[in-house]
């Protein structure tokens, strides 16, 4: 059975998922394009893996003086 938060995580992937395509429809430099890519995928796996729990919150330490 899908929860409704299964169902966010999906629809978030699949967006990501156009996202990315249109990146490769836009007329830019290749080098651009791989960085921007290896951004977004980057992104996305940190966001999964605070989603199931297996990673805690990023930039919530302590601020150093």
């Amino acid at each position: 059975m899908l929860t409704p938060t299964l169902i966010s995580v999906i629809v978030t992937l699949i967006v990501i998922g156009l996202l990315l395509y249109l990146i490769g429809l836009i007329p830019m430099d290749g080098t651009i394009k791989q960085i921007i890519r290896v951004v977004v995928i980057l992104a996305v796996i940190i966001w999964l893996l605070q989603s199931f729990g297996l990673l805690g919150p990023i930039g919530h330490g302590h601020m150093l003086r």
